[in-house]
């Protein structure tokens, strides 16, 4: 019933204020019984009580109970989108009973939603000088090469051409770091133009093992499948965007593996998908750092990342490319023991 509660408190005030006169007179009745007459004993507090609940129902609706709606259907129409606002019939009308809960509700999504944003803020500053010291060694050294070689080093042949390779190199790190970037963006907004096919995961975990097998060489490190896991399994993704998935898991392992070490591609069937994993026995990763591992920029060891050269944003790209095929990506480590980065494609 609309507005239950200020009639449930005017007729509880009016049936009080009946009770008392009632009593009074009643007393005065028994006391001196020609005093007052039976009529007026009943019909006076009836007519007061009467009177007196529509009087205290109207003060409420009006002082109090319109007051209390303004306040919760502020609060009610704040949580929703503009597009999910509700029609004003479609507001709960038990406004009073409705309001501390509302109230109560509202502070704490909006403490939850001021921490979360405190955290973003975090998160953006912390993305933003990563961006400016990734950017900046790079124009740094370019500005360097350009000045020495302004000042005359174009004629010294032994530095002209050392100097601009170098510039060159720094240049191409930073195209690098722009496009991982942008490929990031597009992945996150939808935009990346993604082109699924089925093909053979084990194929493709071959040729990857094969392109990177002179750089695994060179650290003495040796590639090759788990036991058991030389078998051909049909999924269906972006060819291409997978591999650049396992490019970068197994440039990671060699980058950070042990030397005269390994690195192993398992492939499981996990029925309806293909769990596909790149393991090594290298030095692992703290447990402190792996909820941030797949963070743009972010290194575990920022020194040691740094000398082994790259954008700092392969692994976030992995992330980003296995979620935008509607997949997992996950990591385990310890330290001084080995790393195994996992994720799943779905299988035809």
């Amino acid at each position: 019933m609309k507005n239950a509660t200020p009639i449930v408190v005017a007729r509880l005030t009016s049936m009080l204020v009946w009770l008392l006169i009632f009593v009074v007179l009643l007393a005065v009745k028994l006391i001196s019984p020609a005093s007052v007459d039976w009529l007026i004993v009943f019909i006076v507090p009836a007519l007061v009580g009467i009177i007196g609940f529509f009087i205290y129902y109207r003060s409420l609706e009006k002082f109090i109970y319109r007051k209390i709606k303004l306040i919760y259907k502020t609060i009610y129409e704040t949580k929703l989108s503009a597009e999910d606002k509700p029609e004003k019939d479609k507001i709960s009308e038990n406004i009073i009973d409705d309001a501390e809960s509302e109230v109560l509700n509202w502070q704490l999504n909006k403490s939850k939603e001021i921490r979360k944003q405190k955290k973003l803020e975090k998160y953006r500053k912390e993305f933003l000088g990563n961006v400016f010291h990734e950017l900046k060694t790079p124009i740094f050294n370019i500005q360097g090469y350009l000045e020495t070689l302004i000042e005359g080093g174009i004629d010294d042949p032994n530095i002209n051409m050392k100097f601009l390779k170098k510039a060159r190199s720094n240049v191409k790190r930073m195209t690098e770091i722009v496009d991982d970037l942008q490929m990031i963006s597009n992945l996150e907004d939808g935009s990346f133009s993604k082109v699924d096919e089925k093909f053979d995961i084990f194929r493709l975990a071959s040729d990857v093992l094969e392109s990177a097998e002179i750089r695994a060489k060179q650290k003495g490190i040796k590639l090759e499948f788990k036991e058991g896991c030389e078998k051909s399994f049909m999924v269906y993704g972006d060819r291409e965007l997978i591999q650049q998935v396992l490019n970068n898991l197994i440039t990671n392992s060699i980058k950070y593996g042990k030397p005269d070490g390994h690195t192993h591609i398992g492939l499981y069937d996990m029925n309806e998908n293909v769990l596909v994993e790149v393991s090594d026995n290298g030095i692992g990763i703290d447990k402190k750092h792996l909820p941030r591992i797949f963070e743009r920029f972010y290194r575990a060891d920022k020194d040691r990342s740094r000398e082994q050269g790259g954008s700092g944003l392969g692994l976030s790209i992995v992330k980003h490319i296995i979620e935008a095929h509607n997949q997992t990506v996950n990591v385990r480590s310890t330290p001084g023991i080995g790393t195994t980065f996992g994720f799943t494609l779905k299988k035809v």
